[in-house]
């Protein structure tokens, strides 16, 4: 037997062996890629929506179906709606995001003073309650001032900072969306790098909807896990 023999044999073996495992790893990457995945979020920027720590549900199903680890889609059923969670990999550094939907295609946008505006309707903004306050798990909430943001169906709620001096940052002139682009803004208005920093989003770059929180765990506390969040529905 030669030694290229010996190596054919001990491949088989090695998959003999081994296949279901393999099988089962190779089809769980395609199902993260192309199906259902779940995200980690590194960074505050959708506070008091999502927390760092938190691990979300994205639906890549959502809108559309795409080749595995790939940009292509093969077929397409629905478009992201405002409001709609999202990921995507910035057009800046193909980092990943999560961002909220809030311009469309050929709406026209405007941002003044922390206070949107879309084709020409001003979204309303209502503060939280002291208790509706304390039941949001973020960290010196005292320095920030909690809204729910509604205009037409799309409500959340979003956070400003308190110690922020008005700035070029928390407004931008009225803009229109082009025909395949979105505007993505962070639920933590003063602290996002969204479309102000990385401008319009590309229909092709959208993966999918993030629909829920996983699990969650503070980091801040030893990675001590975050109960009341595990299986808790995104608005």
């Amino acid at each position: 037997m030669t030694d290229n023999d010996g190596y054919q044999q001990r491949i088989a073996r090695l998959w003999r062996d081994w296949r279901g495992f393999i099988l089962f790893i190779a089809i769980m990457v395609v199902f993260r890629s192309a199906i259902a995945d779940w995200n980690q979020v590194p960074s505050g920027s959708m506070k008091p929506s999502i927390l760092v720590g938190d691990r979300i549900v994205v639906d890549k199903l959502a809108y559309d179906l795409r080749i595995p680890f790939t940009l292509t889609r093969i077929a397409r059923w629905a478009e992201p709606g405002r409001g709609d969670v999202v990921t995507f990999p910035s057009p800046r550094d193909e980092t990943l995001y999560v961002k909220r939907v809030i311009g469309l295609p050929g709406d026209v946008v405007e941002l003044r003073r922390n206070h949107l505006y879309i084709n020409g309707e001003a979204a309303r903004y209502t503060e939280l309650t002291d208790d509706e306050i304390a039941a949001i798990d973020v960290e010196q909430k005292s320095r920030y001032r909690f809204y729910r943001e509604e205009i037409g169906p799309m409500s959340h709620v979003i956070m400003l900072r308190l110690d922020r001096e008005l700035s070029s940052y928390q407004s931008f002139p009225p803009i229109e969306v082009p025909p395949h682009g979105y505007l993505m803004l962070g639920d933590n208005r003063d602290d996002s790098g969204d479309f102000r920093a990385i401008g319009w989003v590309d229909r092709e770059r959208i993966l999918g909807r993030a629909h829920a929180i996983a699990f969650s765990f503070d980091s801040d506390r030893h990675y001590a896990p975050r109960f009341a969040r595990f299986f808790e529905g995104l608005s």
